[in-house]
């Protein structure tokens, strides 16, 4: 079923303006098609393509932009996960940075048609993105509406939070830089006066099970967890674990290709100063 449709993008904006802050999650898949069959029929999602090429879709819900996924697995030869990409002024600098302080830049600064990218892993190997250049579409929407949200798992989030402050500039006393506070045993990110990503201590490095090793986390939100549920396991998906929180159930899900992610109904973005 071809659910993909063609729509210039507009209200772009650069990462420039917004340092540090969480622009975007996307998918590398190792083929496009299986993958839009997957979370078309999971989320209800359509897809249009993006500026990043023929490979490379942007899922929409009711039209607005959720995430990107993309068959890139295969060209850049990483692991297929949901990863999500942090702005930066110049690539080039916050990989040196990265790299300064211990950590990986497994591929890139890459050239795209609108900007420069780079994956990495922090000390602890978690895998993140990094984005110079223009935005995939209105961040500031994106970030409000709140499809997805971040959580790092990690050994020590103090420890990172500090890693991740010296390399993405967060804390740092210029207009459009994230603030950093430690809250109820976790280190919460805001920007703008929204939560867009936690930091939770307690995951193993060495653990046999992936979902407890350090990772970055990309939650959906979703209105109805156990239907969303059924769905990933009617094609082809696995739950790999599942619960209830204080706001209601969760799940984490493999996809046939997989990757993990998890559906909740947490809104992280629920207080704002």
């Amino acid at each position: 079923m071809d659910r993909t449709t063609t729509v210039p993008d507009s209200k772009a904006s650069s990462s420039a303006a917004v340092l540090g802050a969480p622009c975007w999650v996307s998918l590398m898949a190792r083929e496009l098609e299986p993958a839009l069959d997957f979370y078309g029929a999971v989320f209800g999602w359509t897809f249009r393509t993006g500026r990043l090429g023929e490979q490379f879709r942007v899922a929409l819900d009711d039209g607005e932009p959720v995430a990107g996924i993309g068959a890139l697995a295969p060209a850049l030869q990483v692991a297929v996960a949901w990863t999500p990409y942090f702005a930066v002024e110049d690539a080039d600098a916050t990989s040196a940075r990265i790299r300064e302080r211990s950590a990986t830049v497994a591929v890139g600064p890459v050239a795209f048609q609108t900007g420069r990218g780079a994956l990495a892993a922090d000390r602890d190997g978690a895998v993140f993105g990094i984005w110079q250049g223009k935005l995939v579409d209105d961040w500031e929407s994106w970030r409000d509406r709140e499809p997805a949200w971040l959580e790092l798992r990690t050994r020590n989030a103090f420890e990172a939070a500090i890693f991740y402050g010296e390399v993405l500039d967060w804390a740092a006393d210029r207009p459009g830089c994230c603030d950093v506070q430690y809250e109820a045993e976790e280190v919460v990110l805001r920007h703008g006066g929204h939560i867009v990503a936690r930091l939770s201590s307690g995951a193993l490095e060495a653990a046999p099970d992936p979902t407890i090793r350090p990772h970055w986390e990309v939650h959906f939100v979703t209105t109805d967890v156990p239907a969303k549920t059924a769905t990933a396991r009617a094609h082809g998906g696995m739950v790999i674990a599942q619960g209830t929180a204080s706001n209601g159930p969760w799940a984490t899900i493999r996809d046939p290709d997989g990757a993990t992610f998890t559906i909740d109904t947490r809104a992280v973005a629920q207080q704002k100063a």
